[in-house]
């Protein structure tokens, strides 16, 4: 038996306060002298930078579709051998979503805390309580937490709203200086907030005197032991990975897939114009934020130098997403300021002021399988090339996003989670996957 306290932080909607308060709560236990793992549902880079600076320990991804239910229980079970809480974050509204955080949740038995805020609202806060905890009967519903309460007496309408068999965890009060600063992808990246960790602490101190700050149950997650059958597939080959605040959106499950397989993994920073290594096998360029920073990347000379080396000695290039718009002729932004970019992948990007793309999607190989992964962007790609491949999104069949390929560069606006499949990640970084 694999056995450890465990909550499911959920909520009605995003935006609730999900991630401020499972991060001080982190915190909080880890004050204790507790090992605290925390997980996070569904597809997400930010809110995980985030949660491991407040728990001490990388933040993985748990989805019953993208990672997979065998893969997630193993995941949860080793944390459970490791960690004295595990606590997994939601993502949107506890139902939203297929999977949603309620089949995560009732698929392990993992109790859930709803988080909701009650800003401008009293005795509706108790009907809400009363959906998320009856809407599906088997989802395990542990109780609801307060969240931007305005007053002592505000608290005590929202708690006498409660239906009698539906737990009251406490409230927060409102209060700006332990919100988080967001931005169109979500919340702003851990190291850019600069007093993150006074926000943390401030949230843990909130949370200390609610029920929320007990010990949930323990939870077993069974003895499994799914360790994939990964071939050394890599062994010997150097990736180096672009990784800076342009370039940040990583799985740390991706990470440790490709040393698994063998590979060293380094990393430079082509907002610091360093050079990616003369003896890398291949480059990985992730997603991230370079509309935030187009203007320093287009002035990075060394970095842009060692990118074509790179590929003039036709060695693969993998980019994905804001990786793939740093190869491009040009970047414009949304107040029309038109960029040079690498001009290495032909085309140009423009940022949208509302999402272009959204959702899971699935690249199908005839030689290698299914990849899963998702995308979420806000800008658009114009390019001459033809896509090789073209994801799908699993739940709906629609067409999803294009791979590219141009010489030795294979470029995606899809996020791909890799252990979805190694032999997929392998080719790719041999630059044989097509």
């Amino acid at each position: 038996m694999t056995a450890c306290p465990a909550l499911f932080l959920s909520a009605p909607a995003s935006g609730q306060g999900k991630t401020t308060l499972t991060a001080g709560l982190a915190r909080l236990h880890r004050r204790a002298g507790r090992r605290v793992r925390v997980f996070k549902t569904g597809p997400d880079f930010l809110d995980p930078m985030i949660l491991a600076q407040a728990s001490g320990a990388p933040v993985l991804s748990l989805d019953l579709w993208m990672v997979g239910g065998a893969a997630c229980r193993a995941l949860l079970a080793q944390a459970a051998r490791e960690a004295d809480l595990i606590l997994i974050e939601g993502v949107m509204g506890l139902f939203d979503g297929t999977p949603s955080s309620a089949d995560l949740a009732t698929a392990f038995n993992v109790p859930v805390a709803a988080v909701v805020s009650a800003k401008s609202m009293a005795q509706t806060f108790g009907a809400i309580a009363f959906g998320l905890a009856r809407f599906r009967p088997e989802v395990p519903f542990h109780g609801v937490l307060a969240n931007r309460v305005g007053s002592a007496r505000h608290a005590q309408m929202l708690q006498e709203a409660l239906p009698a068999d539906v737990r009251w965890l406490g409230h927060v009060a409102s209060d700006a200086l332990l919100e988080l600063p967001d931005r169109h992808l979500g919340l702003h990246q851990a190291s850019e907030i600069a007093d993150l960790d006074a926000r943390i602490e401030r949230a843990a101190d909130a949370l200390a005197p609610t029920a929320l700050a007990q010990l949930p149950p323990a939870v077993d997650f069974g003895d499994v032991d799914h360790v994939p059958n990964v071939p050394r597939a890599l062994e010997g080959r150097h990736i180096a990975m672009a990784c800076d605040a342009a370039f940040s959106f990583v799985y740390p499950a991706n990470v440790a897939l490709l040393e698994a397989m063998g590979a060293r993994v380094s990393r430079f920073s082509p907002l610091a114009d360093e050079p990616a290594p003369a003896n890398a096998d291949a480059i990985w360029l992730p997603g991230g934020y370079p509309e935030l920073h187009a203007a320093t990347l287009a002035s990075s000379t060394r970095s842009a130098h060692s990118l074509r080396a790179h590929l003039s000695a036709s060695k693969p290039l993998i980019a994905e997403c804001g990786g793939m718009l740093w190869l491009l002729d040009a970047l414009t932004d949304t107040q029309g300021t038109r960029t040079p970019m690498l001009g290495l992948l032909p085309g140009v990007a423009t940022m949208q002021k509302r999402f272009a793309a959204l959702g899971m999607q699935q690249l199908d190989s005839a030689a290698h399988g299914a990849l899963r992964g998702h995308t979420f962007h806000y800008s658009r790609v114009s390019t001459p090339l033809d896509a090789v491949l073209t994801a799908r999104n699993p739940n709906t069949g629609a067409p999803g996003e294009a791979l590219y390929r141009h010489g030795s560069i294979v470029a995606t606006y899809m996020h791909a989670y890799w252990p979805s499949n190694p032999a997929f990640a392998a080719a790719l970084f041999h630059g044989t996957a097509f």
